[in-house]
């Protein structure tokens, strides 16, 4: 039986944003610092203020109790229709990155990336036929994938729930509800790329640096642009950059991203799927007693998409040499059964 958020004693917690700060095996510990600024009293976020905005900023119940595609609702047939007035130039970059067989800090913590012929020889071990297969973990530190609205949950009254008042139920097989085949598989809307090292000057921001709404706001001032309802808002941090040119790091335990605080944002401007370069959350949080409250809310609260480890890199430089940083996003979702996350199979068109 689904639960109501008003008929229940919710129980804030956040583990699952803790266990996700994984160390790929046999790498050295980095130590890192939640930024100073976060223990600003204007930009301090606790615990008990997650838990009023678990309530004030719930989107339980407003697509219908039986609703699976949380905030992707807002993506009309007409706001794909004003999205397509975008393409002016007809030029079309990746929002992609897959994952690979290098086996570094930031890859293959979940599992293991693995590809071969699946036809060889038993004499001599060569390939007959050009026929192969890959395997990879959906959550892989390299891959840019979405996660379904199962993926995170909330502990109520002793049982996990998650959005719109779901039980988690978990199989051998993955998710029974808001498993990512439940979240539709094809969107077209407008996507707003942030890209705040570009507004800073700099080729990417330092690890743990967090991003509020006044660097948000700051960005649609320099840009031109208001992010509003149904939009795909692309957030750039340089994570991509900083690693092409300074090699791996622990970007899940230090890494550049969304303060909490940006949550009220987030849901007064409707947003329909939010994607990062990196965990989307600044690591760390700065919020005392959970890893990422981005992941937490979004996906529990708000029923907010959300895309880990975005490659924004080439649209950056597009949007750029453009001098224009909104256009045409197709997304599309491949229908995993009972999935917790699909490969971010996404476009930008200008």
């Amino acid at each position: 039986m689904k639960r109501s958020p008003v008929q229940i004693s919710r129980s804030f917690v956040g583990t699952m944003g803790l266990a996700f700060m994984l160390v790929a095996k046999g790498a050295a510990a980095q130590e890192f610092q939640a930024h100073p600024s976060t223990q600003l009293p204007a930009n301090l976020v606790t615990l008990e203020t997650l838990a009023k905005w678990e309530q004030e900023l719930s989107n339980w119940g407003r697509w219908g109790p039986d609703d699976q595609r949380g905030t992707l609702n807002l993506i009309t047939a007409e706001k794909t229709k004003q999205a397509a007035a975008l393409v002016q130039v007809g030029e079309t970059v990746t929002l992609q990155h897959f994952v690979t067989l290098e086996k570094s800090i930031d890859s293959q913590s979940f599992g293991p990336t693995e590809h071969r012929m699946s036809r060889l020889d038993p004499v001599t071990g060569e390939p007959t036929f050009a026929l192969d297969e890959i395997s990879f973990s959906l959550h892989d530190g390299m891959l840019s994938h979405i996660d379904a609205l199962c993926h995170y949950r909330s502990e109520i009254d002793g049982e996990y729930v998650i959005f719109n008042g779901y039980p988690q139920n978990l199989t051998a097989t993955g998710c029974e509800d808001l498993a990512i085949d439940r979240m539709g598989t094809s969107y077209v809307t407008r996507g707003v790329l942030v890209d705040i090292p570009l507004l800073r000057g700099v080729d990417w921001l330092d690890p743990s640096t967090p991003i509020y709404v006044s660097d948000l706001e700051a960005w649609e001032a320099f840009a031109g642009v208001t992010i509003g309802s149904g939009d795909a808002l692309y957030v750039r941090t340089g994570r991509w950059a900083k690693r092409d040119a300074e090699g791996p790091w622990q970007y899940g335990q230090g890494g550049a991203g969304l303060h909490a605080s940006v949550l009220p944002w987030l849901k007064e401007r409707d947003v329909a799927i939010l994607v990062g370069d990196a965990v989307n959350d600044v690591q760390p949080s700065g919020v005392a007693g959970i890893g990422r409250p981005i992941h937490q809310l979004t996906q529990v609260n708000l029923g907010l998409p959300i895309v880990d480890n975005g490659y924004l890199e080439e649209v950056s430089k597009t949007a750029a040499r453009l001098g224009r940083w909104e256009f045409l996003t197709s997304i599309q979702i491949n229908p995993i059964p009972g999935g917790t996350a699909s490969p971010f199979n996404a476009l930008a068109t200008f």
